[in-house]
Order: C-alpha cells, then structure tokens, then sequence
C-alpha cells in the first residue's frame, strides 16, 4: 500500500551510527517521500552510504525507522523486501547465473517458498530487463558482462521488485554517459508512478537533477534542499572546499571543478 503524497513513506531519526567503536553517523533526520527523487552527496568520508544502509535497516544504530508510517521491527523479512528494494555498491552476485536468472532474484519476495516463477515473474523480469536494455543478453552467465553491463543487470533486478522504495548506493558505477541518461530517465518513470527513489551520488550534476538534494559532510546531514535553491549551491560549495562552479545551462544546473 502507498503512502499519502502527502505522508513520508520511510523515516529515520538516527542519534548515532558507530563501526568498530568509531561515530559514523550524528544526530541527523530524513523523511523519503513517495513520488520523490532524493539525491544524497558529499565528499567521500561524509557517511552517505552508511546512511543509506541504516535506511535500509542494514547497520543498527540507535534511533528509530519506520516504513509506511510502521516501526522497522514490526515488519517481517519477506514484508520489508517486497516494499524496499537495494542497490549497493559492489555487489556479491553468483557469477555462474545467468542475467535473467540473477534479475529473477528480486522476484524471490513475491513468491512462495520453493515455488516456481510465475508468468507475472517472467514478465516482470522482461520489463526490467527491458527498462535497462539488458534483455539481449539474459541467457549469458553475469561472470561474461563487462562493468557496465552487470551494473545494468543488478539494476534490472532491484526493479523487477516492483518496490515502493528503491534504495541505490552509487548506482552510476561503470555506466557510460548515454547509460547514465538512461538511469535518470529510469528513475524519473519511477517517481512518476510514485515510487520513493534514494541515490547516493558522485555525479553531481546528476543528482542536481533530483528533486531533493541531501549534502552530507562528517557524518552530518548539513543541508536538504531543492537543486535550484541558493542555499544548496551554497551547502555543496561549502563540503567541496569552495572548489566548485555551480552554473545554470538550459533549464539545469551543472557543477564544474573550480
């Protein structure tokens, strides 16, 4: 079931997030919102893909999250990956399957316990394939595709779950510049039939194509805001040191080195 336009579909209030004894994350609180593309920045170090792993329920930390308006713990494992699909860096996948095999596993949360894909999975599995124009090649093994071409594969599997959250931590790894257009236009189908999408960047001029733009920096969330909005020019100026032009170009903004 979605959340209300107007009702966060996932909210996190977070104290503190610590690895090996160390405070990765600080009091920080974001709300995801249906239909809204969240862009989350930062120089490196800054906790952006610790955040995204608290967001989905990956890393515990003390604090509280919740997922359409219920408390994290109150879900069940098959719930949760029916609702929020992830995306992460560097993915583990067995390299013997083929594509359409490994795109298969984000049907896994729809289906029943050793029960064989349904026509609905195969055709979900052809459109997300088909989405991130990996189709051609399902039947060969993931350990044959080039970089680029398992990035498109790991995609295609996070979508074909037909989640109301989609949760992506650097999701423009070894995508070409034609690729990457194809992951906004991606992501922009998505937020238009009211999916929740969160990406963790460092294409900035990317994600100064999101609807809302997280700057994150030590651990802290220092700004949330529009992409045209002064204050987050001003916000990313400061994270990256003063060494950014932040420009306007044809109804957009582009950020060049400095």
């Amino acid at each position: 079931m979605m959340a209300a336009a107007s009702q966060a579909v996932q909210s996190l209030r977070l104290q503190s997030l610590k690895l090996g004894g160390k405070t990765i994350l600080k009091p920080l609180h974001l709300d995801v919102m249906p239909g809204r593309w969240t862009a989350i920045v930062g120089p490196n170090g800054a906790g952006k893909s610790t955040l995204l792993s608290a967001l989905a329920g990956l890393l515990p930390f003390d604090g509280e999250l919740s997922l359409q308006g219920r408390g994290w713990a109150s879900w069940t494992s098959r719930e949760r990956a029916r609702s929020l699909a992830w995306l992460g860096q560097n993915e583990a996948s067995a390299d013997e399957l083929s594509a359409e095999d490994v795109v298969m596993l984000g049907r896994l949360p729809h289906q029943a316990w050793l029960a064989p894909a349904s026509a609905q999975d195969h055709a979900e599995v052809e459109q997300a394939m088909r989405q991130t124009q990996s189709w051609d090649w399902r039947e060969r093994p993931l350990s044959s595709l080039s970089g680029g071409e398992r990035q498109r594969v790991l995609l295609a599997r996070a979508l074909a779950v037909r989640a109301g959250v989609l949760l992506m931590d650097e999701p423009l790894a070894h995508l070409d510049p034609p690729h990457q257009s194809d992951w906004v236009q991606i992501a922009r189908e998505l937020v238009g039939a009211g999916v929740a999408v969160v990406s963790v960047l460092h294409e900035l001029n990317i994600a100064l194509q999101a609807d809302l733009v997280v700057v994150m920096d030590g651990g802290s969330i220092v700004h949330q805001g529009a992409p045209h909005e002064p204050a987050t020019h001003a916000a990313l100026q400061q994270v990256f040191n003063h060494r950014l032009l932040i420009l306007p170009l044809q109804g957009r903004w582009l950020a060049l080195n400095a």
